[in-house]
């Protein structure tokens, strides 16, 4: 290794400097002041836990996305948090033991083995919110506004809104009853909607099964369209899917009632976190950037694994992407240049001056330096026996 080489950081991971530093931490404090005037508490999970406790209620979803270490107090295996929801859920069933609805929010550093998409990066700043204690359709609305109203603080254009329902595919595959690898291929093409490989994993399913229907919403995505298409194709099934679809609907009506300006859509293939989702899930994307820059669902069953099964549905988003993609703008307040005087009075007017301000004191290596350089716009100046502000000239 060279002596360069010592410097060098990880691929996918960066260092955030000024002034993008400053706009990430401007986001971050608007987005929980945001979340925190709904109600939302805020909370502040560890950077590490046992592995037992990250994974819970997850399935295997993050367990190849989580660093893994060794506890040298314990012996035990430990994890750097890849998603702060369990964090959350853990929290809400163990800790607090609250009864009733309990709205939590959360923001910090993540860590991820591998990049989620091919634009992101290894460490993302999570931000979301998670509401435990209800399971009715009104805490589905209430999340996906305050998501909504999260990117319209961030500055998104365009949003457009996918919304999906775990509970089709869970249905349709489990009466199925396909063999393990079977149904592992079938979720696989699912995923990536590859019509091709449902074709010919499931082009011999007898017309109305299970499997047919499975392959048939496979081409399904789009507006009001494909919701009424695929009532044609889940007609009659069975009383659950029927239950889904109509929840999608009103969803969708309340959402286009109150966000006419936001376009909205259904996507049959959408599987993400369904390991542990168990009903309406929901994704936001904007125009010209393919991953989602915020999602969600809900997850009732997560609870239970910590002691305590809730209701509950969240959203989380990666404020660093936020700030690539929004037209937010930041405006810097200035500062005020104070020179390397030892006047007592100036030290006073310093120190009144940081109640609101921000103040630069002169050192004296900055002799000669341009104050503007330093990020100042006025400065400190003796007039008549007294420091007073003035613009910079």
């Amino acid at each position: 290794m060279t002596v360069s080489d010592r410097w060098l950081l990880p691929d996918g991971v960066e260092d955030i400097l000024p002034p993008l530093a400053g706009r990430i931490e401007s986001l971050r404090r608007d987005v929980m002041d945001t979340c925190q005037r709904w109600g939302y508490q805020l909370v502040i999970p560890p950077l590490i836990e046992y592995l037992e406790s990250l994974f819970t209620g997850t399935g295997h979803d993050l367990e190849l996305q989580t660093f893994k270490l060794t506890d040298q107090l314990t012996g035990r295996m430990m994890g750097v948090r890849a998603d702060m929801t369990p964090q959350a859920a853990r929290i809400d069933a163990h800790t607090l033991g609250q009864e009733g609805i309990t709205r939590l929010c959360y923001a910090g550093h993540v860590l991820h083995t591998r990049p989620r998409h091919m634009l992101t990066g290894r460490t993302p700043i999570q931000a979301g919110c998670e509401l435990f204690g209800s399971g009715s359709e009104a805490a589905d609305m209430e999340v996906i506004s305050l998501m909504l109203e999260t990117l319209r603080v961030a500055g998104l254009p365009r949003i457009h809104l996918d919304l999906a329902h775990v509970a089709i595919y869970e249905s349709l595959i489990g009466e199925a009853d396909f063999d393990r690898d079977t149904e592992n291929a079938i979720f696989d093409a699912m995923a990536r909607k590859s019509v091709p490989e449902l074709d010919q994993l499931l082009g011999q399913c007898p017309s109305g099964s299970a499997g047919a229907r499975l392959r048939e919403l496979g081409r399904v995505s789009g507006g009001p369209e494909a919701l009424s298409e695929a009532r044609r194709i889940l007609q009659g099934a069975s009383d659950n899917l029927d239950a889904a679809l109509d929840q999608l609907g009103r969803v969708s009506d309340m959402l286009g009632r109150d966000y006419p300006d936001i376009s909205f859509g259904f996507d049959f293939c959408e599987l993400r976190g369904y390991n542990y989702h168990t009903g309406l899930v929901f994704a936001a994307y904007v125009p010209g950037h393919g991953d989602s820059v915020a999602k969600g669902g809900r997850y009732d069953a997560i609870g239970s694994d910590f002691g305590r099964a809730r209701p509950a549905t969240g959203f989380s988003l990666d404020i660093r992407s936020l700030v690539s993609l929004g037209e937010r703008v930041t405006r810097s307040a200035g500062a005020v240049w104070a020179p390397a005087d030892d006047d007592p009075a100036l030290e006073g007017v310093i120190s009144g001056l940081r109640m609101t301000e921000t103040v630069v004191r002169a050192l004296p290596e900055d002799e000669g330096v341009n104050p503007a350089v330093r990020g100042c716009d006025r400065e400190l100046v003796k007039q008549n026996g007294q420091w007073v502000v003035q613009k910079l000239g």
